[in-house]
Formats: C-alpha cells, sequence, structure tokens
C-alpha cells in the first residue's frame, strides 16, 4: 500500500521538478555578476572564475555521483544534492571575500548540480519507470530542465529589482 504513490506520473513529475528547480538558479547565476562584483569591489575575473570552478567540479563529479546512485539509490543522491546546491546558493548570497564564493558558488553549487541534474534524474526514469513511459519521461524531464531556465531567469531579474 505504501508504494501507490509511485505511480509513473507522480514519479515524473517529481522528476521535472527536479529538473527546473536545479537548472532555474544556475541559470540565472550571471545576473548577480554586476551586484555582487559591486558591492564587494571585486573584477569580474572572482565571479568568472567561481563559474568556471562550478563548472569543472560539477563535471569532475557527476560519475562519482551516479556512480553513489546506483550503489545507494537515486533519492538519497538527489537530497544530498539538493541540500549542497542550498547551501551553496545561501552562502554565495552572503559572500565577501573569493574565497567564499569559490566555496559557496563554485565547489558547493558544482558538487550540489553533480546531485540533482539530469544523469540522476534521467537514470531514476530509468529504473523506476516501465519500458512504456520512459521515453515520455526523458523528454519531459530534458524540457523540464529548459523551463527551469525560461522561468527562474526572469523571477531573478524580478526579484533583485524588487527586493534589491
Amino acid at each position: 500500500m505504501a508504494a501507490n504513490w509511485r505511480t509513473p506520473a507522480v514519479v515524473i513529475v517529481c522528476g521535472c521538478l527536479i529538473a527546473a528547480v536545479a537548472f532555474g538558479p544556475r541559470s540565472a547565476l550571471g545576473f548577480f555578476l554586476t551586484p555582487l562584483s559591486s558591492a564587494n569591489h571585486w573584477g569580474r575575473d572572482v565571479f568568472a572564475f567561481a563559474l568556471a570552478m562550478q563548472n569543472l567540479l560539477w563535471g569532475m563529479a557527476q560519475p562519482v555521483a551516479g556512480a553513489i546512485a546506483d550503489r545507494f539509490g537515486a533519492i538519497r543522491v538527489l537530497c544530498a544534492g539538493a541540500i549542497l546546491y542550498a547551501l551553496g546558493l545561501v552562502l554565495m548570497a552572503h559572500s565577501t571575500s573569493a574565497a567564499m564564493l569559490d566555496l559557496s558558488a563554485g565547489a558547493l553549487i558544482g558538487f550540489g548540480l553533480s546531485g540533482t541534474t539530469f544523469p540522476i534524474v534521467l537514470a531514476a526514469f530509468g529504473k523506476i519507470l516501465p519500458a512504456e513511459w520512459r521515453s515520455t519521461a526523458f523528454g519531459l524531464g530534458t524540457a523540464a530542465g529548459s523551463f527551469g531556465q525560461f522561468l527562474l531567469s526572469p523571477l531573478a531579474v524580478f526579484l533583485m529589482d524588487v527586493l534589491g
């Protein structure tokens, strides 16, 4: 009875929400370059280095996150990735030094992305869903990541204008 919530539709909706939320904030990070750099008197190189570090760590950690998901389950990896990602976003908002920005926007968000992005979500779809649902789920999950980028970029600009 406890597994009744694991219908294909619920699994797909949850996976799509994860993909949208994982890619949305990442796509909006560029909007924070000018305000963070101005507030902290940084050059563009400081922010660029943190985001370059994020991309490199994301790519290097992705196979490890996938292996851990295969061994211990995607839900654990998704939860750990979400915690790292959220912590990175919070610390990034309060960064006052280049080292803190590297830790938050670079390392924490980079490792968080490796635990919350397409390979983990799509692999979970492949394991959990019946074969007849997989291609639809893969398409919807991929589209949801793009929709998150489409939705959260203007939302970030709006929030910056309203809240500062």
